[in-house]
């Protein structure tokens, strides 16, 4: 999951970034809320903001993303001061969260885990998932694109499955072999790679809906995913 670091602070940017991506997570950085506005990307799945930013302050930005952009991406705040009228001024504003400055690492990454875990869609009891034009049954097996059906082995509508129930969420070849071929023995990273190539062949000119990171992984994009139907 990608997140956002807003803070006028090099060295603390820095060091949020290091441990959130030693964490597993993607992050980028912003020294003040006008530059976060402009690069803030559509599949980031939360923003750590600071409040006393300069120029627009943290309040302002996320009143900004809430009111005029119509964002909902998750914030937690940053701040050195946490008074009553703080607090009702953050989550008037649109915040799901604060920390406290100074805070431990810890206490970030858990309050991360937290709202993430309440915010993102949810999947477990999910039936049917809806990703553009790619409609996925879980009761009745069946997958359709642009309303046609689409016939996938019963490994192929696993593996496209569990990439589609986390979106934004990087599987390597060995979590996924783990999740899927875990009584099999002896399977190897590249059946996985044929088992994607040829779930990528029957989706035709959607292939792309699942990629691929060097380093982490096969994943659906967050922001690829339009409706839920529970």
């Amino acid at each position: 999951m990608k997140i956002l670091i807003v803070d006028d602070e090099a060295d603390l940017r820095e060091i949020l970034s290091f441990n959130l991506e030693a964490a597993g997570y993607e992050t980028y950085a912003a020294a003040s809320a006008e530059e976060a506005l402009e690069i803030l990307t559509p599949d980031t799945s939360l923003i750590l903001l600071d409040v006393m930013l300069p120029g627009m302050s943290g309040f302002h930005m996320a009143d900004c993303l809430r009111k005029q952009l119509k964002n909902n991406v998750p914030i937690i705040f940053l701040t050195a001061k946490s008074t009553e009228n703080d607090l009702l001024t953050g989550f008037s504003t649109g915040g799901d969260d604060f920390i406290t400055k100074p805070f431990s690492l810890h206490e970030v990454l858990a309050r991360i885990k937290a709202i993430l875990k309440r915010t993102t869609i949810p999947n477990v009891i999910s039936d049917v998932i809806v990703i553009g034009p790619l409609c996925i049954d879980k009761k009745s097996k069946k997958i359709t694109v642009d309303g046609l059906p689409v016939e996938l082995s019963r490994k192929e509508f696993d593996l496209l499955y569990t990439l589609a129930q986390h979106p934004g969420t990087y599987f390597s070849r060995t979590e996924l072999i783990s999740i899927l071929w875990k009584e099999t023995p002896y399977i190897v990273d590249r059946t996985v790679d044929v088992h994607i190539a040829r779930i990528r062949n029957k989706l035709g000119k959607y292939h792309d809906m699942i990629q691929n990171k060097t380093g982490f992984g096969y994943f659906i994009p967050k922001n690829e995913i339009h409706e839920i139907q529970i």
